[in-house]
């Protein structure tokens, strides 16, 4: 086991803390002691101190600083009203189902501006860190359907992903109804969405 034997600083506590509260990685963790991954993990397991999942792992790879969102409760009747609308807008038109970010679709841009200030408010999102995706059929001209919706939407078109252009279908009157198309709202980050899923379970 003398290979296995800790560097004379790291203890029980420091360990815990390191990837408990720090959330750092074993590699990092090793890194810093200037020893192996295995003899990290030997001594995790020594002191008792739970392992993350994989998906947990890459979690905390994706996010070195921790969530990038806090959760806030509604303080006024206004504050109550958006609250309610924005999990109201997410239940009809969100992703609740696989291991994805948040994401939700819609192509008006008031709806979308609504939940944008529903993610601002209780959840405290910099918009600047939502990524966007418009789809339009193949008779709309994606330069003009990226100018309408970074302006309605008050985004930058850095954040824009690459114009999804879909086959027409046939006669209708989409034309009207979608003549810039729909645009996703993308946050890429699975316990955001969780969250609001729950929000949405909670409900009597």
């Amino acid at each position: 086991m003398k290979g296995l034997s800790l560097p004379n600083e790291i203890t029980a506590t420091k360990l815990h803390d390191l990837y408990l509260v720090e959330n750092k990685s074993v590699a990092q963790i090793a890194e810093l002691f200037k020893c192996s991954q295995n003899k990290i993990n030997y001594w995790l397991e020594r002191f008792e101190i739970p392992k993350r999942s994989i998906s947990e792992a890459i979690y905390v790879l994706k996010n070195p600083l921790g969530d990038p969102f806090i959760l806030k409760n509604p303080q006024t009747l206004e504050e109550g009203i958006l609250y309610g609308l924005g999990i109201g807008l997410y239940w009809g038109e969100g992703t609740k189902r696989g291991k994805g970010g948040m994401r939700i679709t819609n192509s008006d841009p008031k709806l979308l501006r609504k939940f944008i200030q529903f993610l601002e408010r209780f959840f405290t999102i910099d918009r600047n860190r939502l990524k966007f995706s418009i789809q339009i059929f193949s008779d709309i001209h994606p330069e003009k359907a990226l100018k309408y919706w970074s302006e309605e939407l008050k985004i930058h078109k850095k954040q824009f992903y690459k114009p999804q252009v879909l086959k027409i279908r046939g006669a209708g009157t989409y034309k009207y109804k979608s003549e810039y198309g729909s645009v996703i709202v993308y946050f890429d980050n699975i316990k955001l969405k969780k969250s609001i899923c729950d929000m949405i379970e909670n409900i009597q």
